[in-house]
């Protein structure tokens, strides 16, 4: 399993209404890089939920549920989308102040490329995100 993170403007699409919803396309990916991590995504990859612009925190934590296909919406035919699911709430959102402030997060993409939208989150990056959100790793 890969571990993932996905920015959303909480004002566009915020957790509340991906709880709600049950189920989404991530669409509107424009940037290649993001793209491409959409692309290595598989089902049964888990990403956190991360509200951006507002809130600038982890949120929750979602499942990828429908690989990589063609975005309706983009008339290049050059970007796709995955679908996602809820899996759960962190108990404690955790802010990017907290994470650029832990030694063991400051090489995360989300610190380093901080305007992408969709990045690789690693294993032990993961584990320690969860343990900040009060959270056992999700199996």
């Amino acid at each position: 399993m890969a571990y993932w993170l996905l920015k959303s403007e909480p004002f566009k699409y915020s957790w509340d209404r991906m709880v709600a919803d049950g189920r989404t396309h991530w669409d509107g990916v424009r940037n290649y890089q993001a793209s491409n991590n959409l692309k290595a995504m598989v089902a049964g990859d888990r990403a956190f939920f991360y509200h951006s612009n507002e809130g600038l925190e982890i949120v929750g934590i979602v499942e990828i549920v429908r690989t990589y296909y063609p975005d309706p919406s983009d008339e290049s035919g050059r970007f796709g989308m995955v679908d996602v699911a809820p899996v759960m709430p962190v108990k404690v959102p955790v802010t990017l102040k907290q994470i650029k402030l832990d030694p063991l997060l400051q090489g995360m993409a989300l610190v380093r490329q901080s305007r992408l939208s969709v990045c690789p989150v690693g294993d032990e990056e993961w584990a320690r995100v969860c343990d900040l959100a009060g959270i056992a790793v999700p199996a």
